[in-house]
């Protein structure tokens, strides 16, 4: 019996050159063929912050949001967008002296925040990179698209801004609003001891101001401008400002 010794052989050459061939194909496929390990960084990286507060500009110039921290009523991660900086940045370097003022007493008060142990503070990048931060409605935007993604409160000032905010379903509280909430309610009939400070719009009219700042309109007390005067409430009415008072001098 013949053996065939006719076996079909290929060149070393050849060889090697379709190994490295199959080894270029092999790397170029492999970040597809192990996607799980980036997937998951890249949810790590973005997982939202949890009961994340946003504060806004506004409210940090007005610093009454860090006496409600102080105080802990408010609970969760306080969270600042580096384009809030910036804005801060930018009215501590105002021209104006009552701006720069307000504006380094607002970082002042973030240097505080950031040192309490007590308190969970970070600082944000920008979300979607469209912010141009030298506008104040796209950094209003920047804000609104930042607490919708970590599912966050805004707080704030800004009347504009809250209403924005509603309207994306994002919860905003705006320190004025709870400040008339929980302003001193007067009701008809109730005395107060008051000093007239300056005349109202009638002529006859002197008005005073409570201790929260509720303006009380006193008729007939113009000539008593500068003098403490005893008066009794007679109608409360509410507009957009907060309460208005009206009163009688005993």
């Amino acid at each position: 019996m013949v053996k065939n010794k006719s076996v079909s052989r290929f060149p070393p050459r050849l060889i090697r050159a379709m190994a490295d061939e199959v080894a270029k194909t092999v790397i170029k496929r492999l970040p597809r063929l192990i996607p799980h390990g980036r997937s998951r960084n890249q949810k790590q990286r973005r997982k939202p912050i949890e009961n994340a507060i946003f504060l806004d500009t506004s409210a940090i110039i007005d610093g009454r949001i860090f006496d409600i921290i102080d105080l802990g009523l408010l609970s969760g991660v306080f969270v600042v967008l580096e384009s809030i900086l910036l804005e801060l940045k930018h009215i501590a370097d105002s021209k104006d002296l009552v701006k720069r003022v307000r504006g380094r007493k607002g970082l002042e008060l973030l240097e505080k925040l950031k040192k309490n142990r007590r308190v969970k503070f970070t600082v944000l990048g920008n979300s979607n990179g469209s912010a141009k931060q030298n506008d104040k409605t796209e950094v209003d935007e920047e804000l609104i698209y930042s607490a919708n993604i970590h599912k966050g409160r805004i707080i704030t000032c800004d009347y504009n801004l809250e209403k924005k905010a509603t309207i994306s379903n994002i919860l905003a509280i705006n320190i004025n609003t709870l400040a008339n909430v929980l302003k001193v309610i007067a009701v008809p009939g109730e005395a107060i001891h008051i000093k007239i400070l300056h005349k109202g719009k009638d002529v006859s009219q002197g008005i005073g101001y409570l201790d929260d700042g509720t303006m009380l309109v006193v008729e007939k007390a113009s000539e008593d401008l500068g003098k403490e005067v005893d008066v009794i409430v007679s109608r409360v009415i509410q507009t957009t400002a907060g309460r208005i008072l009206f009163a009688k001098k005993i």
